[in-house]
């Protein structure tokens, strides 16, 4: 066979099937040959296997405590406030402090929150028996969306000072990666723990993966440099505000991805609404659907590991449309197996927009502007959360199926839109 040499990894492959291999397997987990971002990916599935997990618990917890779409929504908003608030002065924390110190603290202030709701629930202070118990998980909420305002800057950012910006796709894709196959694993297991023992078996696990993450951050050396030094934060803030206005590439990415955030992310918090009461499967089930939706993310986030650094704009803008055609089909779908074909896109669509947004933001930004650029970026957790508030007062008024319909239909039209006239994101490279 001849062989060739790859202009974007300079592998010396052969033509044919072999060759291929050796490039999908070279290139897709090319960034996995870093010693230190082996330590941050492990370290990071430990934290995103709590998410995950939480995921169903919280969400399933507060639904069966309440029985209220609008308190579903409640719990969100709790955690969407501050993050909101907060989450710009991560950003100038993450240009000013080494982010391997944020990461440590943030992991380390997660385990104690999950471990407090455990013992609230050991203990019966978090019980149906309990009337307005579950304001304790709108507490532990408001604790959870203001560490991860503070930590997640520095946990989007230290990524190219890690691994350099060729490598930059294939490092965020397989971050990415890591994050659906733990969505794949995680929320069944979190389903499975809650019907064999209890919610408080989920919460004492996801203390434990919050102390996983610790000890791999704490054997991460330091990386890249302070940029900003002194000065108050809020003069440093309105420097990132300026920036940002000026650069217009950065601009449009950003209000692109948070509004695609913002439509096609509040069917996470509504998934108690759909497996209880649509499509009859329990919480057994909701973990399996949500797990599902990591089968396709994983099938995405594979993709763009292996693909080259072109035409990333195009590949966002078409992968929200097909995420706001899959979920507009889910949210009115009462089958139990188009829902698990339908979830799968979803799946596909979310983690093109995690990766593609957050490379592309990276990818444009200079050193010295990312932490506070990814302040702005990481700000769609906080405006995911007021969708979901949003979609759960629409889901009362008319119901669960039109609330996240209307906003998937939403998404279609504004992405035809932006692929119809707005050419400067559909060039990007």
């Amino acid at each position: 066979m001849d062989e060739y040499q790859d202009s974007d990894t300079g592998l010396e492959l052969t033509r044919g099937g072999r060759g291929w291999l050796s490039l999908l397997s070279q290139r897709t987990f090319s960034s996995l040959k870093n010693p230190v971002f082996r330590l941050y990916y492990s370290a990071m599935l430990g934290q995103r296997a709590s998410m995950h997990m939480q995921m169903v618990a919280r969400s399933l917890l507060i639904y069966r405590l309440t029985g209220s779409a609008a308190i579903l929504g409640a719990v969100s908003l709790a955690t969407a406030l501050p993050m909101l608030c907060l989450s710009l002065f991560g950003g100038v924390i993450a240009d000013r402090v080494h982010k391997k110190y944020v990461l440590l603290i943030g992991q380390a202030s997660s385990a104690v929150v999950a471990l407090g709701i455990a013992l609230s629930l050991t203990l019966g202070y978090l019980s149906p028996e309990r009337a307005g118990s579950w304001w304790i998980l709108i507490f532990a909420s408001l604790l959870q969306g203001a560490i991860m305002g503070l930590m997640i800057p520095s946990r989007q950012a230290i990524i190219p000072e890690i691994v350099g910006e060729e490598q930059l796709m294939n490092a965020v894709a397989l971050n990415t990666l890591g994050m659906n196959l733990l969505r794949l694993m995680a929320p069944a297991a979190a389903g499975f723990l809650i019907d064999a023992f209890d919610f408080k078996a989920v919460y004492y696990t996801m203390t434990c993966m919050y102390l996983v993450a610790v000890i791999f951050v704490s054997f991460m050396p330091l990386t890249g440099t302070m940029s900003i030094h002194g000065g108050g934060a809020w003069p440093n803030i309105k420097e990132g505000f300026k920036y940002i206005f000026h650069e217009t590439t950065i601009l449009l990415i950003l209000v692109l991805v948070l509004f695609i955030a913002l439509l096609s992310r509040p069917y996470v918090m509504m998934m108690p609404i759909f497996a209880d009461d649509i499509l009859k499967v329990g919480a057994s089930g909701m973990g399996v659907l949500l797990s599902i939706s990591g089968i396709g993310a994983m099938i995405g986030s594979l993709t763009l590991a292996t693909l080259l650094n072109r035409k990333r704009g195009l590949m966002l803008l078409g992968s929200s449309l097909i995420l706001g055609l899959a979920l507009a089909g889910f949210s009115f779908s009462s089958s139990w197996y188009l829902s698990l074909a339908l979830i799968t896109l979803v799946g596909v669509g979310q983690a093109a927009r995690m990766t593609l947004g957050n490379t592309l933001l990276m990818y444009y930004t200079g050193d010295e502007y990312r932490g506070r650029v990814m302040s702005f970026y990481e700000m769609d957790h906080g405006l995911i959360s007021l969708g979901t508030f949003g979609a759960g007062l629409l889901a009362e008024a008319i119901s669960v199926q039109w609330a996240l319909g209307g906003f998937a239909m939403t998404l279609v039209f504004m992405s035809i839109l932006t692929l119809a006239f707005v050419p400067r994101v559909r060039r990007l490279d």
